[in-house]
């Protein structure tokens, strides 16, 4: 079986890569050919810098997951190494790419490089391919009347609070997941007792410090929630940072079970208040706020 094929680290498989990939897809039907994602475990500038961590929109699974929902007939996963990132261009066309994964179609990204050279491009790319027998074609950006879709552009939306724009990108609310531990328990003394989350991958990026308009599921269940990002001001939390929900209309205990936050508006940033009775009467109208702006589950 041989394969038309891009690839790329994917993060977020957002609405630019499935434009990407339905022009693979385009490309595999008018050549009677499979179609196939080649990605990455981890991002290749890890395994460059040893202290580079990045701030990614999608767990390894969750991109997987993704990445089979847009109908391809394979995804292949490549371990970024040192020795891999020595390799040339023409080297990892023909080993890689046309002996292993038997691909005679590369449809490559508008702003997508591998090899050892950064200055080699889509040219030597196609030049390489001739050579080869790989028919190398040149995707189509996604833009809009703003910006071109990208990962980057994503996590400068959510970076500056942004969630809206960055559900318009994804195509789907951005999400968090991790399990509810016990706080300081001062959102109950005001009225909304709040769900501490502590989460399962800490290197996924968290938005920008503020209040927001969220749904939270637990347990299969979805309820309209208001969450606070931040040090807590107002409470003198230093520096130590939470995320911590309220849950309308959940009645039970939350501590230690799973949690997934879904980002949808952005309510405000984050304030230190002269008094505790300023910040609750805030609160309630911080609920106020969300709960028109969510529909009911």
């Amino acid at each position: 079986m041989a394969y038309c094929a891009t690839i790329g680290f994917f993060d977020g498989v957002h609405q630019g890569h499935r434009f990407l990939l339905q022009q693979v897809a385009q490309a595999a039907r008018d050549r009677g050919l499979s179609t196939m994602a080649i990605t990455f475990g981890e991002h290749p500038r890890q395994t460059l810098q040893s202290d580079y961590q990045p701030l990614l929109l999608t767990t390894p699974n969750e991109k997987l997951n993704l990445l089979s929902s847009c109908g391809l007939d394979a995804c292949t996963v490549l371990h970024f190494t040192k020795e891999m990132a020595e390799v040339s261009a023409y080297d990892f066309m023909k080993e890689y790419l046309y002996n292993r994964f038997r691909v005679r179609c590369l449809v490559i990204g508008y702003d997508h490089h591998f090899g050892r050279r950064s200055n080699e491009g889509f040219e030597d790319y196609k030049a390489y391919g001739q050579e080869i027998g790989i028919e190398v074609l040149l995707a189509t950006p996604l833009q809009n009347e703003e910006f071109t879709v990208s990962s980057s552009v994503i996590r400068r939306f959510l970076t500056a609070g942004n969630v809206e724009k960055a559900q318009q990108c994804l195509e789907r609310p951005y999400h968090l997941h991790g399990t509810v531990s016990t706080g300081h328990q001062m959102g109950r003394k005001l009225g909304f007792p709040t769900a501490n989350l502590i989460l399962e991958h800490p290197y996924l990026l968290v938005p920008a410090h503020g209040v927001y308009a969220i749904y939270a599921e637990t347990e299969g269940k979805r309820y309209p929630a208001m969450l606070n990002i931040g040090c807590r001001p107002t409470v003198n939390n230093g520096k130590n940072n939470t995320i911590e929900a309220h849950l309308f209309g959940f009645d039970g205990n939350l501590y230690g079970k799973e949690l997934t936050l879904y980002f949808m508006h952005r309510l405000r940033e984050e304030k230190k208040f002269e008094s505790l009775e300023q910040l609750q009467a805030q609160l309630k109208i911080d609920a106020e706020q969300t709960l028109q702006l969510l529909s009911p589950c």
